[in-house]
């Protein structure tokens, strides 16, 4: 692997969005859609009232409370905006830079980024690393495919130029298979996902942290199926396609959780351990936090925070004892610390 460099502010920020280790032991809460839909039906089961406060205060006191567990915390500014100013000062902060969601009357899920928002201006907002959500199938069609990576080569040199990290999560997709947790998609997810950790791994996206899919439906993997579900993979297999995956990418990668269970997520992760892949820790979201929805509609603010130091703190702590046990340091994939080349970078005067 040829040795690659880094400038100094993308360096320093990694660092701190990293443990001791080097690892990236990172919560994800910039659910916005899908968590005003996840309040509003616990509120709804819970005999209440829904509102969008609740939403501001759930992700506050998950911020509050789970930062001081955390090397860093992803987060968005529409309805995250009580978490960013409340997340512990020893937690890095990354910001989401995308529009939530795509148009579904056009074909392509093409991304989009705010209107408001710019590199310059999270950091500014105390950002250390901006992330942007890709919707991609590497068999989708060439003109739709090419709109994203157009979108991809422009993000990067933005982030270079900002001199600020770029995560990039890419969720893969079929619309052929609508279903992504049915036997037919779980067939092809391996090949959707290590293509597309190879096509974001090129240079000219200048992407420093891959957010990916484990590269299998773990629900389908021998020894981990739910009673009368048959198995699609071998543990060999699964193994293989984890390896594959580590094999198709020559920067920092990280886990999402993608709203499997905790206990779901922690089998995935030891998992990777033992399948040898260098992966580099995690941004892991509801599998982390998502039972506190229905304590919070239930029994509100203080019963939330109870919870959140007991069963959030337990779900963060296993996660981190596995990730210490089985991740590697992201700077690895720079030739280790104590090799690794940082320059600083050239600011133009006026």
């Amino acid at each position: 692997m040829a040795k690659k460099r880094i400038s100094r502010g993308k360096f320093e920020k990694l660092q701190q969005l990293s443990n001791d280790h080097g690892i990236i032991a990172a919560l994800a809460i910039d659910q916005r859609g899908s968590m005003k839909h996840m309040m509003e039906a616990a509120a709804k089961k819970a005999g209440k009232e829904y509102n969008i406060e609740m939403v501001y205060e759930f992700k506050e006191l998950v911020s509050q409370v789970l930062t001081k567990h955390v090397s860093g915390i992803l987060l968005d500014e529409e309805l995250g905006f009580k978490g960013i100013k409340s997340k512990s000062q020893q937690s890095g902060l990354i910001m989401s830079y995308e529009k939530t969601g795509y148009d579904v009357a056009t074909v392509g899920r093409f991304p989009e980024l705010l209107p408001n928002e710019s590199l310059e201006r999270l950091l500014a907002k105390g950002a250390d690393a901006a992330k942007v959500l890709v919707y991609y199938n590497p068999n989708d069609k060439p003109e739709i495919n090419d709109v994203k990576h157009a979108f991809l080569e422009r993000l990067g040199n933005e982030g270079l130029a900002a001199d600020i990290p770029l995560f990039v999560e890419i969720v893969t997709y079929d619309d052929a298979i609508p279903d992504s947790k049915s036997v037919a998609f779980a067939k092809e997810k391996p090949q959707l996902v290590i293509d597309s950790m190879k096509e974001f791994s090129k240079e000219k996206y200048h992407i420093d942290v891959i957010k990916t899919e484990v590269p299998v439906n773990f629900a389908y993997v021998e020894g981990y199926t739910a009673a009368g579900v048959k198995p699609l993979y071998t543990k060999e297999e699964a193994a293989k396609y984890f390896a594959s995956a580590n094999d198709a990418v020559d920067r920092p990668f990280i886990y999402l959780s993608a709203g499997v269970s905790a206990e779901t997520f922690r089998n995935e992760l030891t998992f990777a351990g033992q399948a040898q892949t260098k992966y580099n820790g995690i941004l892991g979201g509801r599998a982390t936090w998502l039972d506190g929805v229905e304590v919070y509609a239930q029994k509100g603010r203080e019963g939330l925070i109870e919870w959140l130091n007991t069963q959030g703190k337990q779900n963060v702590s296993e996660l981190n004892d596995i990730l210490n046990e089985g991740a590697t340091p992201w700077y690895n994939w720079y030739g280790g610390l104590d090799n690794i080349e940082v320059f600083d970078k050239q600011v133009m005067n006026d």
